[in-house]
């Protein structure tokens, strides 16, 4: 217990927050902690709440009654997480860049802590009202983006594995058709990983038909479970026919120019309806 001046105390309150999104926090975890009055907490909070608000930092909910508190849900405005992608998508248009395939090299970007932070919470905003229990992805390169995702929304990550390891124990695994080469592959998810009638989001790095995501959501059926949302990094427009439906994309790529590595790369589908 201690006493601290109200400008030390709303920076060590505003930390405690930010490093606990979605938890619900009673008042008297914060009365207790800094031996001041529920009154004076509150004020706190409302001038916590205030800045959260107006820099667009998240939102800041109280609850009333017996077992209320505050809730701090992050969120990131549509204007900056459009100026983070337009700014990716500048970079991304690089011509060395460019894998035989069409790929694109994003391993750089997606390494770096301050962009993968901000692509996590673009997306826990996209998903923000949905009720979901864990984030899901495929080993390797989503890893870090569904770790960021997570982070925003206090969830646990899942991660599907292209091939089964000794060290989870037993496991589910299925064949799926790789959309881009229609080669058919294996996924596998250990079963002490998922439980039965979890609400999962998806989150992967890139999708050019869906193939990756579609084997994960036929992984998901032998669990019971519901896929609550679908988020992509990079998705290329370039698939006459998608395996999946209702996925929000941060960055659309079109096809690459064989003869000039031409590519070019857009803002995606997150951006295409105004914030309201």
């Amino acid at each position: 217990m201690k006493k601290l001046k109200r400008s030390a105390r709303l920076v060590e309150m505003t930390q405690y927050l930010l490093f606990r999104p979605h938890v619900l926090i009673p008042l008297t975890t914060f009365a207790d902690q800094y031996n001041s009055a529920k009154s004076s907490i509150s004020e706190d909070l409302a001038i916590i709440k205030e800045v959260f608000e107006d820099e667009g930092l998240g939102e800041l909910q109280t609850l009333a009654g017996a077992a209320g508190g505050v809730r701090f849900t992050p969120k990131m405005t549509k204007a900056a997480s459009l100026r983070l992608v337009e700014g990716l998508c500048a970079q991304l248009q690089q011509t060395e860049r460019v894998l035989p395939g069409g790929f694109l090299y994003m391993t750089d970007l997606l390494g770096q802590p301050s962009i993968i932070q901000d692509l996590g919470k673009t997306f826990a905003t996209a998903f923000a009202d949905e009720d979901v229990d864990v984030v899901m992805t495929v080993e390797t390169k989503g890893i870090p983006l569904a770790y960021a995702t997570a982070s925003f929304m206090n969830l646990p990550v899942v991660l599907v594995r292209r091939d089964a390891k000794v060290t989870e124990g037993s496991a589910v695994s299925i064949n799926y058709v790789s959309g881009s080469n229609k080669r058919i592959q294996t996924m596998s998810l250990a079963k002490r990983a998922l439980k039965e009638e979890s609400r999962v989001l998806i989150i992967d790095d890139f999708m050019r038909v869906g193939g990756t995501v579609r084997g994960m959501i036929d992984l998901l059926q032998e669990f019971n479970a519901t896929v609550k949302g679908i988020g992509v990094f990079v998705e290329s427009t370039e698939a006459e026919e998608r395996l999946v439906d209702n996925y929000v994309s941060l960055a659309r790529m079109t096809a690459v120019d064989p003869k000039t590595k031409q590519v070019g790369v857009f803002p995606g589908n997150y951006f295409d309806e105004k914030e309201g």
